[in-house]
């Protein structure tokens, strides 16, 4: 009797080491559950927000500059010609703070590039080209469709595009590359203009002289 008391008091005393153990060791795994449920609270958070920038972002994106290397025409092309003035209506546009003259510039730089001429293009030319028609097609047509607040960032990627045009083709017109330090969140934005004088086509007639000639075309 006395050996099956001393049984059952050990096995009383090694269930509850037992048990003990487990407790510690579920403590242990509740702790690295929390911690990786922080943990993942930290990347959702900034999941978050880059999902939010990205979001408010799509402008953004559809915006973003692409640095292409482009050789420089000296050609007087006059078959450019109809897509740098719709580009200029556009500007002329933002100039007067117009979200209207502006998508009606953007529909004429659509109709610009639909009639434009590709078969004299061959090779790299073409090819280059295209990126460029891609990339200018679809800021013209945010354009048209846009706020003008979003008319404006379109329009910044759509001057170099332009600009990569007219070193690609070249232009019998005489334009002026401006620059505003204060564009683009303050890193600074190009744009085209047919006159020397300076017409802030980002600000409009909050910052109208803002800005420099950085260069001459023709």
């Amino acid at each position: 009797m006395r050996t099956l008391k001393l049984r059952l008091g050990i096995l009383t005393i090694a269930i509850l080491a037992l048990t003990a153990m487990s407790c510690k060791d579920n403590k242990k795994e509740h702790n690295n559950e929390d911690g990786h449920h922080t943990e993942m609270v930290v990347d959702n958070e900034n999941n978050s927000d880059m999902n939010h920038d990205n979001s408010d972002g799509h402008h953004e994106e559809s915006s973003e500059k692409v640095d292409r290397n482009v050789e420089t025409s000296t050609l007087k092309n006059a078959a450019t010609t109809p897509i740098i003035d719709a580009y200029i209506q556009i500007k002329n546009g933002l100039v007067a703070d117009s979200k209207e003259n502006a998508a009606q510039g953007g529909e004429a730089l659509l109709t610009a590039f639909t009639s434009f001429d590709m078969s004299k293009l061959s090779g790299e030319i073409h090819r280059e080209y295209m990126e460029i028609y891609e990339s200018a097609k679809e800021q013209a047509e945010h354009i048209v469709k846009s706020p003008i607040d979003h008319q404006r960032e379109h329009f910044e990627v759509l001057s170099t595009d332009i600009i990569d045009l007219i070193a690609l083709l070249g232009t019998e017109k005489t334009l002026y590359q401006d620059f505003c330090p204060m564009a683009n969140r303050g890193k600074g934005a190009i744009w085209l203009s047919e006159t020397k004088e300076i017409k802030n086509p980002y600000f409009g007639s909050k910052m109208m002289k803002c800005g420099e000639v950085q260069k001459q075309i023709n």
